[in-house]
């Protein structure tokens, strides 16, 4: 079933999945092992995006990310793939692979503002943020499918958990770019204002609506460090009465990330984390800030 998430700017970004060492291991004993990512560069069959595959194979983005992700214990390999969609923006999970669509990353590019955003987000981040998070979003569903982790919900919702919490483990600075960098991409698929109109069959999709994704992201920032994030709050954009109950969320979603996710992490291969992340990121940022 293909996964209608809005992401892919920049795949090596997604460089935070590895931040899930900072997981504290339970007491299961994992299954799989580590360094079980594969990747494939797909020609695109649009002209126009062959400068999307070629900036990154030249910059090696799958391979970062597969770096990145290698401390996730997998019984079998995960392919990631980045691949053409005929026309269709999108990124799904199913049968041992991630695939990102070309249209999907133009798409991001294209919703990118033209100049940095008053909250201190930069326009790149307005593109590393959800290409980081739709990476992680699908990484979530494999890791649910794959390690069969249980699920209580909607499994898409689990999944923007999984991706929210991944990058909350990214250092301070870090996890507010991209998390606000990933509220902006859900955010820009809405109507604007304090009334909106959207198709009743919007209400029946297996994702929650984007402005709902965007509330739930940021609730889980603030939830998670309610200084670095107090502005959030006070300029409105998440809502006083649903931050009353984000700490109580943000505690839900640590134990259900810890008692599960926790023992298939490699904790001796994720040491070099931040070492990768500030080797990769730093030079994408540079590169997207340019108009």
């Amino acid at each position: 079933m293909k996964r209608n998430l809005c992401d892919g700017a920049i795949v090596s970004a997604t460089a935070i999945v590895l931040a899930l060492s900072a997981i504290g291991a339970a007491d299961a004993a994992p299954r799989g092992k580590p360094n079980q990512i594969r990747y494939e560069y797909v020609p695109p069959k649009d002209p126009a995006h062959q400068p999307i595959h070629d900036q990154m194979k030249q910059g090696r983005a799958l391979e970062h990310l597969r770096e990145l992700l290698s401390p996730l214990r997998l019984p079998y390999p995960l392919k990631l793939k980045v691949a053409s969609c005929d026309g269709v923006p999108n990124a799904w999970y199913g049968d041992e692979a991630i695939t990102v669509c070309y249209e999907l990353l133009a798409e991001i590019q294209k919703n990118a503002p033209k100049q940095d955003l008053p909250i201190g987000i930069s326009r790149a981040d307005t593109m590393l943020g959800p290409a980081l998070d739709v990476f992680l979003h699908e990484t979530g569903h494999a890791v649910f499918h794959m390690l069969d982790i249980p699920v209580l919900g909607r499994e898409e919702d689990a999944a923007d958990q999984f991706s929210a919490y991944v990058m909350l483990r990214l250092g301070k600075e870090e996890a507010r770019k991209m998390i606000l960098g990933a509220a902006y991409g859900y955010n820009v698929q809405m109507p604007q204002g304090p009334q909106v109109t959207v198709p009743v069959d919007a209400f029946s999709d297996e994702h929650s609506l984007p402005a709902q994704r965007a509330y739930n992201v940021l609730c889980m920032a603030y939830g998670a460090d309610k200084k670095m994030f107090a502005d959030i709050v006070e300029k409105d954009l998440l809502p006083k009465k649903r931050a009353e109950s984000c700490e109580y969320e943000y505690e839900d979603l640590t134990f259900a990330m810890t008692k599960l996710i926790g023992p298939h992490i490699d904790r001796r291969v994720a040491r070099k984390f931040h070492e990768v992340w500030a080797r990769t990121v730093t030079a994408r940022r540079a590169r997207l800030a340019r108009p």
